[in-house]
């Protein structure tokens, strides 16, 4: 990843509350797994933006190497990696996912 690529996904992270990096974006998943976590933020009604990664190839690689993470959708909330669409599901059904949701905007 280069600089210029980690710095746009820096500045993203920390601009943004709530964050879904995704294939597509909140008014049109491209997948299964991102429509999940749109689904998800979307019952909660927290605003949230979205990047979606086949617009921009150097994004979709060089955010799979900022979270040391595998897959897409990736959530960030308050600037932190949270997960993929199967944890956030996980997150969602214990009520956890509200509570971090609910911490990172009155923040």
């Amino acid at each position: 990843m280069t600089p210029e690529v980690k710095a746009k996904i820096d500045k993203l992270v920390k601009e943004n509350k709530v964050l879904v990096f995704m294939k597509g974006s909140k008014l049109m998943p491209q997948c299964g797994f991102s429509n999940n976590v749109v689904q998800i933020l979307n019952t909660l009604g927290v605003p949230y933006e979205t990047v979606d990664v086949l617009a921009d190839y150097e994004i979709r690689q060089g955010i799979k190497e900022y979270s040391n993470w595998p897959t897409i959708p990736q959530i960030y909330i308050d600037g932190e990696f949270v997960g993929g669409s199967d944890i956030a599901i996980e997150l969602y059904q214990s009520g956890e996912l509200q509570q971090m949701v609910e911490v990172a905007l009155a923040s």
